[in-house]
């Protein structure tokens, strides 16, 4: 890899980097610090001291029990398994190219482990073309092995995507030296590789994945090629004894040199052959890429197991790639693709054009392509994106799903239509699994423009505005999914109409389309005949859809913020599941939530409509939500998607979609709550929480804190069982700050909270 490429390796280069003694393990945490994502040298630390804010750690004297950050950086989340739909266009393949992508979230060293309250950030939500990503980064003067953010890895692994640690070994030039690639390849007095062990175990504690190795330090020699040699296969044995993956860079050859291929040769044929994969260096050619898929099949190997290497740092989409060498069109694909830098999506943009909008914009355009639909490539668009060459895939197989587009950043928090916080934030852990063909749309008519939008939202930061003129039915896809259909199974869509008036239909496919780049067999559902545009809060339900008990006060009887409810139920209520009046109801304290009151909605149903001329209708903050049961279809839900059609000719319209979940009919159970919540360290207003998990499937948690009027404050979310917080300060004349944490299901219905008492 060409080391000018390494700009966001060198913010720590300048320290003094001759190696010193063996280092012991950072100790635990006496005060309440940040946590940031764990990196570590080998073994021995370079001499002098740190710079500001980094610490110098060991991975041979780690171990999980005095981690301090543990419980921050752990991923949850599991690995969820991937299925590939029809594609979405004919020049999409399945079985062949696979793509890879080399991302840095930031720094090296102080990269939080819990998100941060802005919203630039590089929030990746492309992952349905992703096969793996690789954490990136590491630098002479901080760390060299860097282990991904739990965020980063929920995020990838909600939509099946395994995320790898980077062990980085860099150039003399950049403050590399020999003794580090020494110190990891050490053995101990039986023969073993214990820094092998050791990155099993950081992966398996952390929940990650496998780990991508990059050796480029240079001076060593035959006896330094085969000690990495028997590291990466010692490596390889263990990893997937633990369901991890290795993958090698190609640069360290089996003589111990560094010399980049750009192919597979007899200088790195051994350590791919011990690695599950190999990035092969940008300096590549038609030739060396065809020849090396040959050799790999003569290996035995599957030629899509070597990453073709496309560095995009510096001009994104912009970059001239050789695209016929890699995924030629009506040819099998001879290698699989490796982006370097796919971040040039955010990093690119001018500081005055950060928003999260610009940055969607930009990242679609990247991986869907000029067209920005990808049923309908571009065919003159010089930047053939992932979406024309490879198969999208779903993790959307199983009943209750739910998703209110929550991108994973934003620029206020929103429960159920009202702002419980304006401050911007980022937590890649919180994103919902999103629809993955962004934006198919199908109109005989003008083509409106379909993204995620920051302005409003039902939950977290993000909503689906469809903005334009609507002069024909426009059917947006939204998800292929594997969803069985129950005789009890419904479908939520919350949605509201800021101008124009539409009518709505929830399409659903229960068979797949004839071929690649067909539509599927939508039916269409009725959802309303005209949907009045709301413009402010409402008197009609309070209580949401999905809420089993209402999340963060919204709609409860300790309102967050002073947003206060009026509910009329008295403890014990059963929740009045289906009424079908107006109401100001939203629950007393141990009322099940009132979470599916019924309104008469104002449509008939459309001919053959099976049974939604009374789909079921609640008002909250301006948004609706209709339930619409899928009577009279039976089998599987392969694709959900939205039909919205003028009333009145041409009309200018912007429609926003909030939320959508499949579940069976009826009041959703509450998720059990955590339990033994507890300060574990403070410094001042400087607090670190944490709590045992709740039993049970939990989307995340919430944390508030308690106001002795009675409020509830948002203190933020996470998907880990850790939380830390600052600059907190006595208010209203309190002798203790109180908080509480609730667990949040898959239909966003909220636990019973736990709650804890820290003294001033």
């Amino acid at each position: 890899m060409n080391p000018s490429r390494r700009t966001v390796l060198l913010a720590a280069g300048a320290a003094a980097l001759t190696t010193a003694g063996s280092a012991t393990a950072a100790p635990r945490a006496t005060a309440a610090t940040p946590p940031y994502a764990a990196y570590w040298y080998p073994d021995s630390l370079p001499a002098g001291s740190p710079g500001p804010g980094i610490t110098w750690r060991s991975l041979k004297s780690w171990r999980a029990a005095d981690d301090p950050d543990l419980a921050f950086n752990a991923a949850t989340v599991p690995l969820a398994a991937r299925f590939t739909p029809t594609p979405a266009n004919p020049t999409a393949r399945t079985g062949q190219a696979r793509v890879q992508a080399l991302v840095s979230f930031g720094p090296t060293s102080a990269n939080p482990s819990q998100g941060s309250a802005t919203a630039d950030y590089y929030a990746l939500t492309h992952w349905a073309y992703l096969d793996e990503l690789v954490f990136w980064g590491g630098s002479a003067g901080e760390g060299l092995i860097l282990a991904p953010n739990a965020p980063v890895v929920d995020a990838a692994h909600r939509h099946g995507v395994p995320v790898l640690g980077n062990v980085f070994l860099p150039p003399a030039a950049y403050g590399g030296q020999l003794q580090w690639t020494r110190d990891l390849v050490q053995r101990d007095a039986t023969g073993h590789y214990p820094l092998a062990a050791q990155l099993v175990a950081v992966a398996a504690a952390y929940g990650f994945d496998g780990w991508f190795l990059n050796a480029e330090t240079g001076g060593g020699n035959t006896a330094l090629g085969t000690a990495m040699l028997g590291f990466v296969k010692e490596l390889k044995v263990l990893a997937a004894a633990k369901g991890q993956r290795v993958t090698w860079y190609d640069a360290l050859t089996v003589n111990g040199t560094v010399s980049w291929q750009g192919a597979l040769t007899s200088q790195n044929q051994a350590f791919f052959q011990a690695a599950d994969s190999m990035f092969v260096d940008f300096r590549w050619s038609a030739a060396s890429l065809a020849s090396s898929g040959t050799k790999a099949d003569r290996l035995g190997r599957s030629r899509y197991e070597l990453w073709a290497g496309v560095d995009v740092e510096s001009n994104g989409p912009g970059t001239y790639v050789n695209w016929d060498a890699i995924v030629p069109a009506g040819k099998p694909h001879v290698t699989s693709v490796g982006f370097y830098r796919p971040e040039w999506t955010r990093n690119h943009l001018p500081a005055d054009r950060r928003a999260p909008g610009d940055f969607h914009a930009a990242d679609d355009r990247f991986w869907t392509g000029r067209s920005m639909d990808p049923s309908r490539p571009d065919p003159g668009d010089p930047w053939r994106a992932p979406a024309v060459s490879v198969a999208d895939r779903s993790t959307v197989t199983s009943v209750p799903f739910a998703t209110v587009f929550n991108t994973g950043h934003g620029l206020r928090w929103y429960e159920e239509g009202a702002v419980v916080s304006e401050s911007p934030w980022n937590h890649l852990g919180l994103q919902d699994r999103l629809p993955s063909r962004r934006w198919v749309v199908r109109t005989a008519g003008s083509r409106p423009t379909v993204a995620f939008d920051f302005a409003d939202a039902w939950r977290g930061g993000s909503s689906v505005l469809v903005a334009g003129e609507l002069d024909q039915p426009v059917v947006l896809d939204l998800y292929a999914t594997r969803l069985p259909i129950a005789v009890n199974t419904v479908v939520d869509l919350t949605f509201r109409s800021e101008s124009g008036d539409v009518n709505v239909e929830l399409a659903v496919a229960t068979a797949l389309p004839s071929g690649p780049g067909e539509t599927p067999p939508y039916r269409y559902l009725a959802v309303n005949s005209v949907n009045t545009r709301a413009t402010g809060p409402s008197s009609a339900v309070r209580a949401g859809v999905n809420s089993g008990q209402s999340e963060h006060g919204v709609n409860s009887s300790q309102a967050e913020d002073g947003v206060n409810s009026a509910h009329a139920g008295a403890p014990g209520d059963p929740g009045n599941a289906h009424a079908r009046v107006n109401s100001a109801h939203a629950g007393a304290p141990g009322d099940a939530g009132n979470a599916h009151a019924r309104v008469n909605s104002a449509h008939a149903g459309a001919p053959g409509d099976p049974g939604n001329a009374h789909a079921p209708v609640n008002s909250v903050n301006g948004w609706q939500t209709v339930t619409i049961p899928l009577t009279g279809l039976s089998g599987t839900v392969h694709a959900l998607g939205i039909r919205l059609a003028p009333t009145d000719g041409p009309t200018p319209v912007r429609w926003r979609l909030g939320g959508l979940a499949v579940r069976p009919d009826g009041t959703p159970p509450a998720p059990a709550a955590p339990s033994a919540a507890r300060v574990t360290a403070a410094d001042g207003g400087d607090l670190r929480l944490a709590w045992n998990p709740a039993p049970g499937p939990v989307r995340h948690y919430t944390l508030h804190r308690l106001l002795a009027d009675g409020t509830r404050r948002f203190l933020g979310a996470t998907g880990q069982r850790a939380w830390f917080v600052a600059g907190l300060r006595p208010e209203q004349g309190e002798p203790a700050a109180r908080f509480e944490v609730r667990a949040v299901g898959e239909l966003y219905n909220a636990s019973a909270p736990v709650t804890v008492t820290h003294p001033w």
